[in-house]
C-alpha cells in the first residue's frame, strides 16, 4: 500500500522526505513535486528501479527518463565534454525548468534505457525535490502520469494514474503552471532546442548572447576628468538608488517549438520520445 505525506506541513515534510529516501534506497519508486509538474522517480543507479518507473508509466526503454540532480556541481560527475555555453545556461537557469542533454560519463554504472551515450540533466527549483535529491543523490525522474495522459500537477492527479505502483507520494501542493521543462541538446558545438516549455527561445538566446567587449583607450590618451560634484551626489544618493532598485527589480512539460532564432541556439521539431520533466 502506498504512503502519502503532506509536505506543505513542516512535520509532514520531514517525515515524508525520510520515508521517500528509505523507499528509494530499497529500490522502490516515489512521486515528488517539482517546479514544473509532479515527477515519478527512482535511484538513477538502480536499473531495476528505473525499469519500474518506465513500467508504471507504460513506457519503453526507447524513452529514457531525465536525471534530476541537487546542484549544478553534480553534473560534472555525470557528464563529460560540457561546453562553455552549457555552463552559461546552468548558471543562468539552474535551479529551474531547463533540461540539458549532455554526453554521459562512460564509467557510470547505470542503465537509463536507450540513451545513445547521453544523459538529460536538470536541477529543479523545488525545495521538497531538492531536499530529497540532497539525501539520495541523482534520481531518474519523469513526469508522473501514464503515457498519453496529461502530466500531473497535483499529488491527487498522480495517485489517480499511478496508484499502488508508487511506494511514497510527497504532496507539495500544486506544481508549476503545467508546462514541462525546456530541453536543449548540448552535445554539439552549438546548442539545439529540442523542446520549448517553461522557458522560451528568447530567454535562451538572451542568456547566450556574448558579453559586450569594452574598448581600450587609445595609447597616450588623457584620462577623462572626474566630475567631483557628480561624484559627491552619487555618494549622497547611493542608499536612495539601492532602495529604488530593490523596490522595482523584484522577480515577478509538451509544446510545439516556435520559429528558429538566429542567435546562439537553433531549434528542431520536438522529439515526442524525449524526457518529460
Amino acid at each position: 500500500m502506498s504512503e502519502r505525506y503532506d509536505c506543505t506541513d513542516p512535520d509532514g515534510r520531514a517525515e515524508g522526505i525520510s520515508a521517500a529516501a528509505a523507499a528509494v534506497r530499497r529500490g522502490d519508486i516515489v512521486v515528488l513535486p517539482t517546479d514544473t509538474v509532479y515527477g515519478i522517480g527512482a535511484d538513477a543507479f538502480d536499473a531495476t528501479a528505473v525499469a519500474s518507473v518506465l513500467a508504471a508509466k507504460g513506457r519503453g526503454r526507447d524513452m529514457p527518463p531525465p536525471v534530476l540532480i541537487p546542484t549544478a556541481r553534480t553534473a560534472q560527475g555525470l557528464a563529460t565534454q560540457v561546453p562553455d555555453y552549457a555552463q552559461r545556461l546552468m548558471e543562468r537557469f539552474w535551479p529551474g525548468p531547463l533540461t540539458l542533454v549532455l554526453k554521459a560519463q562512460t564509467s557510470l554504472h547505470w542503465d537509463l534505457g536507450e540513451t545513445n551515450g547521453t544523459v538529460a540533466l536538470r536541477v529543479p527549483a523545488n525545495e521538497v525535490a531538492l531536499e530529497l535529491l540532497g539525501d539520495i543523490g541523482p534520481m531518474a525522474v519523469t513526469s508522473a502520469n501514464t503515457t498519453g495522459d496529461p502530466a500531473a500537477r497535483t499529488a491527487d492527479e498522480a495517485e489517480a494514474m499511478l496508484g499502488a505502483a508508487v511506494a511514497v507520494y510527497l504532496d507539495g501542493g500544486p506544481a508549476g503552471e503545467g508546462d514541462p521543462s525546456t530541453i536543449v541538446d548540448c552535445t554539439g558545438e552549438t546548442p539545439v532546442t529540442l523542446r520549448l516549455g517553461a522557458l522560451g527561445q528568447d530567454e535562451l538566446d538572451a542568456a547566450l548572447e556574448p558579453e559586450p567587449v569594452l574598448e581600450a583607450p587609445e595609447p597616450g590618451a588623457a584620462p577623462e576628468p572626474a566630475d567631483d560634484a557628480h561624484d559627491a551626489d552619487d555618494a549622497d544618493d547611493a542608499d536612495d538608488a539601492d532602495d529604488a532598485t530593490d523596490a522595482t527589480d523584484a522577480p515577478t512539460e509538451d509544446e510545439a517549438p516556435q520559429e528558429p532564432h538566429e542567435l546562439s541556439t537553433t531549434e528542431r521539431p520536438a522529439d515526442a520520445s524525449g524526457p518529460t520533466q
